[in-house]
């Protein structure tokens, strides 16, 4: 069974740096994807970046592209210039057996972690 827990959230002022972790267990090594998303009060979910193993492919939000930056392996998520808007929970997601390049669509996953809260705030 493939389980994810999310750590590295918390408080950070604007224009900061946080380092999100998606600890991964039972993932098939070669051929699996993982996204990272976020969901704000009273706003849907929303997907941010996401990596796969089998082609190596990455995505970017473009809410996000050039601030954020997902690890190779998906596992991590880099988060610079952190602004006002970027307050949220944190998911890592996967799906494991993928063969093909993941996408930012929560339907595109079906492992989820609890999430873990960011806060900006000066």
């Amino acid at each position: 069974q493939v389980q994810l827990v999310e750590s590295g959230g918390g408080l950070v002022q604007p224009g900061g740096s946080l380092r999100l972790s998606c600890a991964a267990s039972g993932l098939n090594s070669e051929y699996h994807y993982i996204g990272w998303f976020r969901q704000a009060p009273g706003k849907e979910r929303e997907g941010l970046a996401c990596s796969s193993s089998s082609n190596s492919r990455i995505y970017y939000a473009d809410s996000v592209k050039g601030r954020f930056t997902i690890s190779r392996n998906g596992l991590y998520l880099q988060m610079n210039m952190l602004k006002h808007e970027d307050p949220a929970v944190y998911y890592c997601a996967a799906r494991n057996n993928a063969y093909r390049a993941c996408g930012l669509f929560t339907f595109e996953y079906d492992i989820w972690g609890k999430g873990i809260q960011v806060t900006v705030s000066s």
